[in-house]
């Protein structure tokens, strides 16, 4: 995906459009008031600049890794082409492992109380910090639109991205793919959250 981040308010120079490949989970939060919070944990984040990864692993401590990506984007009045690519190396081998989709060409809003509202609309995040804590973060956005998907292609060796325990979702058929419009992000400060 690709993100305009702020953090802390704050754009970073020339930082501020990139790729970003990412495993995640979702998880829920409740306050003692009963309030609940939908949010996100990242097993590992894929970015090709190291500014991003060094600023995001000292404030957040996020588990980011700093590897060359690109993409492609091809818009025509009948469809939209969408890849992205990233190459990662293990065992000294280095591979280049890719997500595309072609979708209908006009963005469609979210529906409410749908897989997708579920999976984008997501306003915080958690992440372990050295000390043992885990620390809740804001994240900011405007509720964005998908475009209908055609057809995908995933090509990539999840094991040796994530490891032995993910080898099985490299022959795995997702139960859904996505294509979001997208928008800028604001990443707010962090808190540490109690015992």
């Amino acid at each position: 995906m690709l993100r305009l981040p702020r953090i802390k308010g704050l754009a970073i120079p020339f930082h501020t459009s990139f790729e970003e490949i990412n495993l995640r989970f979702y998880v829920t939060r409740t306050e003692r008031d009963g309030t609940r919070k939908r949010g996100v944990v990242f097993l590992r984040e894929f970015v090709p600049r190291i500014a991003i990864t060094l600023l995001a692993s000292s404030l957040y401590e996020e588990p980011y890794t700093t590897l060359p990506t690109r993409h492609t984007i091809a818009a025509t009045p009948e469809a939209l082409h969408v890849s992205y690519s990233w190459r990662h190396t293990a065992a000294g081998r280095k591979t280049w492992h890719s997500l595309a989709v072609e979708t209908d060409p006009t963005p469609q809003p979210i529906a409410p109380n749908s897989e997708e509202e579920f999976l984008t609309e997501h306003y915080f995040g958690y992440t372990k910090r050295t000390c043992g804590n885990t620390s809740e973060y804001g994240v900011l956005h405007p509720r964005w639109s998908i475009y209908p998907i055609r057809s995908f292609t995933i090509q990539a060796d999840f094991a040796a991205l994530y490891g032995p325990a993910f080898a099985a979702l490299t022959h795995t058929i997702p139960a859904s793919v996505l294509l979001a419009e997208g928008s800028d992000v604001s990443v707010l400060t962090g808190t540490r959250l109690p015992d």
